[in-house]
Formats: C-alpha cells, sequence, structure tokens
C-alpha cells in the first residue's frame, strides 16, 4: 500500500502549513509507516492511504517519490 506522509522538518517546531513537506512510501499499514519513520527528526502530521485516482494523480507530480520499506 501507498502512504503520503505530511511531515514538518524540525520535530520541535509546531505544524504551519507552509511549511509542510510530504513523502511516499510503500509500507504495509500506517503503524508501519510510523516504525519506519521513527528515527528521523520530522514531525509527522498526518500519514494518508493513497490509492486508485488519487494515487494515478499523486505520480504525475515531479514531487513524487516512492520511498521502500525494508
Amino acid at each position: 500500500m501507498i502512504f503520503k506522509v505530511y511531515y514538518q522538518e524540525n520535530e520541535a517546531e509546531i505544524p504551519v502549513r507552509e511549511n509542510t513537506k510530504t513523502l511516499y512510501l510503500d509500507a504495509e499499514n500506517e503503524r508501519a509507516v510510523r516504525h519506519i519513520l521513527k528515527d528521523r527528526p520530522i514531525n509527522i502530521e498526518y500519514v494518508q492511504l493513497i490509492d486508485g485516482a488519487y494515487l494515478e494523480y499523486e505520480k504525475q507530480s515531479e514531487f513524487f517519490t516512492l520511498l521502500e520499506s525494508k
């Protein structure tokens, strides 16, 4: 499953929409996504499962880079 993760680069910073970044991760579930990212110094705002037409739309973005879970 593909998840879109909204996050702030500074884990101590209060979330501000203009500073929100995204990344895409292939994982089994949301818990696995959070486990994979737990050692990164980021503040995760939201983890969203994407599929179907929305996934195809996101793949067209120049920022779409899929991180594989290992």
